[in-house]
């Protein structure tokens, strides 16, 4: 069997064995990506720009530091990236017109970790723009298609990552998760999606829309993967002073020994609602029965106020987000359009109405009405001071269990243009997953089964702040056990 066809299953960490054990070359596995790109991406539209040559010139230098006896840990092997990490003589456009023809000056932090484990940043992957979205279609450049199924949403706004992975067109890739956009489309697609705590992993360089909650993460075929991507990007970074100094486990090594005997899992009852599709529902109880057959202690729990997530993120990621993009005006960042001959004002109008596209503009009015005089304390504050007891509860179910068990979203994908114009159906989609962003804790999705239609679906896990050991071993222990 060829590169070409293994490279659309393979794994990093089988990448990773067959460059130490010389079955293949650096060169060739970034030669077999472009060439699963050009064969398969014009159906699922996944990537927004492939620098072929960059890469191959990162992977011949990388054959040589082999040659040389050189092994780090990621060493030759291309990762894929969501359009809003900055790396330095690339485009970063967040799909938007506004960034059109930006180039990046630097490299994001977690890039620079990518590139000293030996990894090659190859290929920009498509998002809802400035990650305002959960389907992919509001990117300014082209619509994202599931490789599961073409006619059906990515998910979003890391659509394009979850994508590529899913459709064989990347190895890995990194992600961003504000309210789930990491862990929905990986859902969607049937893929592995890690939202590390909030303050693990370093945003320096990762253009924010919501920095209260916006998180980097790993999108892959694997926990181990997942596990091998967060070890290379974790940790402490002085231009991140929302990084917090813990130390980095490895995450590699906890999962030898992942076992479900005596894990305690709390099953939220407020994350199965009449809404859930029935065929979720049955195949989320499924996996976490399994788990309960192989020696886990399973327990219902409540997280009352989670009730309330949907509408305090909603009100505090717009508010964030107007403030975040207010610097997007045509005179301190962002692509000018037109002169200033007729006012500063007019300039910014210009440049802002012509740059953004519906969904964002959306998001900035609600943000500028929840924090405008007189909104403030009536939405924004309460809307803090509602995140607060959603933390809280939290904390109190993790006195009691070690990870928390639920479907990812309350549906698999859904058709193309489905939920275009109605903003509250699709706010639908994170109704699972927003409550870990507001509180800080880390989570991840994996697979645990399809549906009639072959569509996949979605098992979280949540684990506290800085759990992510505890996190990523249930996930593997679950995995083995669901035989997926």
């Amino acid at each position: 069997m060829s590169l070409n066809s293994e490279f659309s299953t393979m794994t990093l960490a089988q990448a990773s064995e067959g460059l130490r054990n010389g079955t293949f070359s650096s060169v060739e596995l970034v030669r077999a990506m472009h060439a699963a790109i050009d064969e398969k991406d014009s159906v699922i539209g996944a990537y927004l720009a492939f620098d072929a040559e960059g890469a191959l010139a990162a992977a011949e230098a990388a054959d040589t530091r082999r040659a040389a006896g050189e092994y780090p840990l990621l060493l030759g092997i291309p990762i894929a990236l969501k359009d809003m990490f900055n790396i330095k003589g690339q485009p970063c456009t967040c799909a938007s017109k506004i960034l059109e023809g930006y180039i990046a000056p630097y490299d994001a932090t977690v890039i620079t970790r990518l590139k000293a484990a030996g990894a090659i940043p190859a290929g920009r992957l498509n998002m809802d723009e400035f990650a305002m979205g959960t389907t992919t279609e509001h990117s300014a450049f082209q619509v994202t298609r599931n490789p599961v199924d073409p006619t059906r949403v990515p998910g979003g706004s890391s659509g394009g990552s979850a994508a590529a992975v899913a459709g064989g067109l990347a190895l890995a890739s990194l992600g961003t998760d504000t309210g789930g956009s990491i862990r929905q489309p990986a859902s969607f697609c049937g893929c592995v999606g890690v939202k590390p705590s909030y303050g693990r992993v370093s945003r320096f360089g990762v253009v924010g829309s919501v920095s209260s909650m916006d998180q980097v993460g790993p999108i892959t075929k694997t926990v181990e993967d997942a596990a091998i991507l967060l070890q290379a990007i974790a940790g402490l970074d002085a231009y991140d002073q929302t990084t917090v100094n813990q130390p980095v486990p490895d995450y590699v090594a906890a999962l030898r020994d992942a076992s479900l005997k005596g894990l305690r899992i709390g099953v939220p009852k407020e994350c199965f609602l009449d809404q859930t599709d029935p065929e979720v529902v049955t195949k989320v109880r499924a996996a976490i029965d399994a788990c309960a057959d192989a020696g886990a202690e399973v327990r219902e729990i409540s997280l009352p106020h989670t009730a309330y997530a949907s509408a305090v993120y909603s009100v505090c990621a717009a508010g964030e987000a107007s403030a975040s993009l207010a610097r997007f005006d045509g005179v301190r960042y962002g692509r000018r359009r037109g002169a200033a001959e007729d006012g500063l004002q007019a300039l910014y109008n210009r440049t802002r109405a012509e740059g953004f596209g519906a969904e964002v503009k959306r998001r900035i009015i609600l943000g500028t009405f929840v924090l405008s005089s007189g909104n403030y304390d009536r939405y924004y504050h309460r809307a803090q001071q509602a995140r607060t007891l959603i933390r809280r509860d939290f904390e109190a179910a993790f006195a009691h269990c070690d990870v928390l068990m639920s479907p990812t979203t309350p549906t698999p994908a859904y058709l193309l243009n489905s939920k275009n114009d109605d903003a509250l159906q699709a706010s639908f989609d994170d109704a699972f997953t927003v409550a870990a962003n507001l509180a800080g804790i880390c989570g991840l999705s994996i697979p645990c089964g399809r549906t009639k239609a072959h569509l996949p679906v979605g098992l979280q896990v949540l684990a506290p702040a800085f759990g992510e050991v505890a996190l990523l071993r249930a996930a593997e222990a679950c995995r083995r056990e669901l035989g997926v």
